[in-house]
């Protein structure tokens, strides 16, 4: 210990990166201090911290004294630390803590945490901060000789609300972010991303901007910016990191004010093979039968977000063959599929699902793909095109494969028209990727138990027997260390020809 103090202070480092250049481990670093100190450990798990807590503590004190602020819980302020025993650092820690009129709490963090936090003072919450301060900047500046003083106002607002706006979409893209909701409330704008289907508060704003901000995301879509009190859907692309990104735009009024949510469609991702998705054995067998006969209605089930298309478009791959007409109508086109013609429906010029699938039977198809089926006009005409000799795939909204069958009987479709078209029915979830670095063990007992026990009884008794129950389970957990990443669950409800 002695020589890897004098070589840190030699080479103007600090004695935890000496070890570690000697192969240290972290871990074992981080028992050491928590064992000379007493002071508890805190992991970040790969879980971001916000900006508004982020803002606690300046990104030059932070980098300075080594200390970075990790959450706000029960009005204390969290704040984790490399070295503890740093007197300096802890007056400085205790000089802002004054300043803020908030108590704090101090956690020893490993130093990938730390470097993380610093990441993020660089990233969204330090760019809006920068904007906002050029926004600010903007309004002070006297203009002379203004006829229209709000036609103005707007012009010196435009710039910097334009960089806002692109730096929300720009991190939301980099941190595969499938959603983006921007949710007004009385004194602030909270702007969150979905994250492997967990929403995250990304920063929050002030509410004056709120108006600039949709003002700017409507111009974008084509929509109506006088229009407040109702709903409004649009689209748009747009070039980040020399990938052509669409998004898809809904707004919603509340009591604050509009909010918007933003769906991030990246077709240039690719299209994943059935393999890739996690289909295997019995069920992907079922799956390639499913798709070799002639004609007969494919569907895929699940709730918004749960990988529908994603699959259909794994199936679509696999039935393009030049042999074969593949046709599909889509909204919107999420993926390029080469050898495919794909149509983007446009409701608002006639062309919906019902007009374009009348359509497509007069483009003399073998397989057609219709992206969702939402009326009776619709499935009326996905049933009447499976039975004329197509094979048709889609996705229906229900919450299991079995719903699919009630569900098109509710949309009107007569009963016995199903029986001869249905070949199969898949309900889909997605599910979190387990990592062994980053993983909870769950014992299987009380509801949980109770669940797979409902769950197992309506199994037949001779699938039951070849099951065997785990006595613990895992729950998937966010890590830096494990990359991130859903996989499909899946059920399969195959229908005999």
């Amino acid at each position: 210990m002695g020589e890897a103090r004098k070589e840190a202070g030699e080479r103007g480092v600090s004695l935890e990166e000496v070890l570690e250049y000697r192969g240290v481990s972290s871990d074992k670093i981080l028992e050491a201090k928590v064992e000379a100190s007493g002071i508890p450990v805190k992991s970040l798990g790969g879980v971001k911290v916000p900006f508004d807590v982020l803002k606690f503590v300046p990104e030059d004190s932070a980098r300075h004294y080594q200390f970075v602020p990790l959450g706000l819980k029960d009005g204390v302020l969290e704040i984790g630390m490399l070295d503890p025993s740093d007197l300096s650092a802890r007056e400085a820690l205790q000089f802002i803590a004054s300043k803020l009129n908030l108590p704090f709490r101090v956690y020893l963090i490993p130093r990938s945490d730390f470097n993380a936090v610093l990441d993020e003072y660089k990233g969204l919450g330090g760019e809006v901060n920068k904007v906002l301060g050029e926004l600010e900047t903007a309004l002070l500046e006297e203009v002379p000789e203004v006829k229209n003083a709000k036609v103005e106002t707007l012009l010196v607002e435009d710039a910097p609300i334009t960089k806002m706006v692109a730096v929300m979409l720009k991190h939301a893209t980099e941190g595969r972010a499938s959603d983006i909701h921007i949710e007004p409330s009385r004194d602030k704008l909270r702007v969150r991303f979905r994250v492997d289907g967990v929403l995250y508060t990304s920063l929050f704003l002030p509410i004056k901007v709120h108006d600039a901000i949709v003002s700017r995301i409507k111009i974008l879509t084509n929509m109506q910016l006088d229009e407040r009190r109702q709903p409004q859907d649009g689209r748009f692309s747009a070039r980040i990191d020399n990938r052509e990104i669409d998004f898809r735009v809904s707004t919603f009024p509340t009591a604050f004010g509009e909010k918007v949510a933003i769906r991030i469609l990246d077709s240039e991702k690719g299209v994943k093979s059935l393999e890739a998705l996690g289909l295997s054995g019995r069920n992907l067998e079922v799956v390639n039968v499913g798709l070799k006969r002639p004609y007969g209605l494919v569907l895929v089930t699940g709730p918004t977000g749960s990988g529908k298309s994603t699959t259909l478009y794994a199936m679509l791959q696999l039935l393009n063959q030049e042999r074969y007409n593949v046709v599909s109508l889509e909204d919107p086109v999420e993926y390029n599929v080469e050898g495919v013609n794909q149509s983007q429906v446009r409701p608002e010029i006639g062309y919906d699902f019902a007009s374009g699938l009348r359509s497509i039977l007069r483009q003399d198809p073998d397989m057609i793909m219709v992206g969702e089926i939402r009326d009776k006009e619709t499935a009326g005409l996905a049933i009447h095109s499976a039975l004329t000799g197509h094979l048709v795939l889609s996705t229906l909204h229900t919450n299991s494969a079995l719903g699919v069958i009630p569900r098109l009987v509710d949309m009107g479709v007569d009963p016995f028209l199903i029986a001869p078209t249905l070949v199969l029915a898949i309900g889909q979830r997605l599910v979190r990727t387990l990592c062994p670095e980053s993983k909870k063990e769950v014992e299987v007992a009380g509801t949980v138990k109770a669940k797979i026990d409902e769950e197992l009884a309506e199994v037949p008794e001779s699938e039951r027997k070849k099951l065997k129950i785990p006595k613990t389970i895992y729950q998937a957990l966010p890590s830096s260390a494990c990359p991130r990443g859903r996989g499909g669950g899946s059920e399969f409800l195959k229908f005999c020809p």
